[in-house]
């Protein structure tokens, strides 16, 4: 488990996911909260792997790809300090949709559907606001999907006009 630090919690609190909490729910899931580390080059999720918790950068830089049907990666996007992945697993309880892939020596702190849940029993309060703050964040990345494929799309209109 993480101890708790008054650096911690001001980390915490200024990224999107835990925004909004009271002291005590923040606590509450500092305490649920799993330290990793990982080394440059180390694959941290692998896409299709069966992913039941999420995590938190702490420091570091994390590559995000998909599979192309040739097997090749597809960069998806970088992850750095303050960005979390993996939460779609704990919201549809799929496979996991990305490779994540550390950059660089990387902190991230992990909680897990489980300790999430625990969350949902101690505090209704904190946990529907995590999940307020996980869709948020979900809305904004849709938001950044449909720009890219628009402006690739006006890219290929313009292309193949020429």
């Amino acid at each position: 488990m993480t101890a708790s630090s008054p650096d911690l919690k001001a980390f915490l609190l200024a990224t999107p996911f835990f925004g909004g909490l009271t002291d005590a729910s923040l606590d509450l899931l500092i305490s649920m909260l799993v330290e990793c580390r990982f080394d440059a080059g180390a694959t941290v999720v692998a896409e299709g792997e069966q992913g039941r918790s999420m995590f938190i950068v702490k420091s570091g830089r994390l590559a995000v790809s998909k599979r192309a049907d040739s097997g090749g990666a597809i960069p998806i996007s970088v992850l750095e300090r303050g960005d979390f992945f993996g939460e779609m697993t704990l919201i549809e309880m799929q496979n996991r949709s990305a490779t994540v892939v550390a950059e660089s020596e990387t902190v991230l702190y992990e909680l897990s559907a489980q300790k999430l849940y625990a969350c949902y029993k101690a505090d209704i309060h904190a946990y529907v606001i995590v999940l307020q703050n996980i869709n948020r964040e979900l809305c904004r990345r849709l938001r950044r999907a449909d720009n890219r494929i628009t402006r690739r799309q006006l890219g290929d209109e313009d292309t193949s006009a020429r």
